[in-house]
């Protein structure tokens, strides 16, 4: 299965239509196979009086909380609806991620094909039993998450209705940017060898190398924000990637995907004509008559290997020669 890459484009929009259409696009020409949004009432998700995280600080404006911040980026039924066509359209998956209740049922109403649950989400019960009783596929992220809480989010799931087999977890960090020292990557294997789940990465550093290294671990699905310009002002924008470094991420998933073939051990179809060329026989160092026996004194190893391989050289090695050999002369 090809590992699918999600690009979010969040609330990269700044709650403009045309500036997500032009999202949407750049989404498409980088090859992508989904590109995600968010979906939510400000009402519904976060108190008039709530702090802003550190980096929405350094990123929006100082005197706006984050309510205020918020309600600007909301996209309204009619917007869903236009990106969705569009994207449609386009021929790439629409996708967004909802922060509360009212607006699942607004995405199950569009027509949503996976429920991506994000980080923030894992512990509410309520949230997490909505979505798992619609018995569509979830992706759900991981970050500020112990093994236990997910664990248990998804045993929620499971139980509202949703199969296993139709949930893949995303290792995740949940600050913007993320440190390299706090990827912890590896903890990836551990969601996938303790809870016998599909496993993918959500990455929020800089660059694009901790993706391409967890596609090498075993991602099956990446999660990578982006933008058209990195210097807009919005919460989000400078710890996303820019369209450049979008196609590259893309295309160098794809070549590892590539790289990484089969696990058999055994020469390619590219390097099999080196076989003869590269190994080497064994042949004669002097000239050996017949009746002659064969040491070290009258036999070398040398390229091509076109003829008897070096190791038959203890079978051959004593034995008396058949025939006349000229120096140089395969064995």
């Amino acid at each position: 299965m090809s590992v699918f890459i999600i690009v979010e484009a969040g609330v990269n929009h700044n709650g403009s239509i045309d500036l997500a259409k032009q999202l949407i696009d750049v989404a498409v020409n980088a090859g992508a196979d989904a590109v995600k949004f968010q979906t939510f009432k400000t009402e519904n998700l976060v108190l008039q009086n709530a702090q802003k995280a550190a980096y929405q600080k350094e990123t929006t404006r100082k005197d706006e909380s984050q309510f205020e911040m918020l309600k600007k980026l909301e996209l309204d039924l009619d917007s869903h609806r236009e990106l969705f066509s569009y994207c449609k359209e386009k021929k790439i998956m629409f996708l967004s991620t909802p922060f509360d209740l009212e607006s699942i049922d607004l995405l199950n109403e569009l027509g949503l094909e996976i429920f991506k649950i994000p980080s923030g989400e894992i512990t509410n019960l309520p949230y997490l039993r909505k979505i798992g009783s619609l018995n569509k596929k979830i992706i759900l992220s991981t970050g500020m998450a112990t093994i236990y809480e997910i664990e248990e989010a998804l045993s929620i799931l499971i139980h509202a209705g949703t199969a296993k087999e139709n949930i893949i977890v995303l290792h995740a960090n949940t600050q913007y940017p993320t440190p390299m020292s706090d990827v912890n990557l590896r903890a990836m294997l551990t969601i996938k060898n303790t809870l016998g789940v599909e496993v993918g990465y959500s990455d929020h550093t800089l660059g694009i190398e901790v993706d391409i290294a967890a596609v090498a671990l075993g991602a099956k699905v990446i999660e990578k924000h982006f933008t058209l310009d990195n210097t807009m002002e919005g919460p989000d924008h400078k710890a996303s990637l820019e369209p450049k470094e979008l196609n590259q991420m893309i295309q160098s998933i794809r070549n590892i995907e590539i790289a990484l073939g089969s696990d058999e051990k055994k020469p390619s179809p590219s390097e099999s004509e080196n076989i003869n060329i590269v190994r080497k026989s064994i042949v004669a160092s002097a000239n050996i008559k017949k009746g002659e026996y064969f040491t070290e004194d009258n036999l070398t190893v040398k390229r091509p290997g076109l003829g008897k391989s070096p190791m038959k050289w203890d079978d051959i090695m004593g034995k008396m020669s058949t025939k006349d050999y000229k120096k140089d002369e395969p064995i």
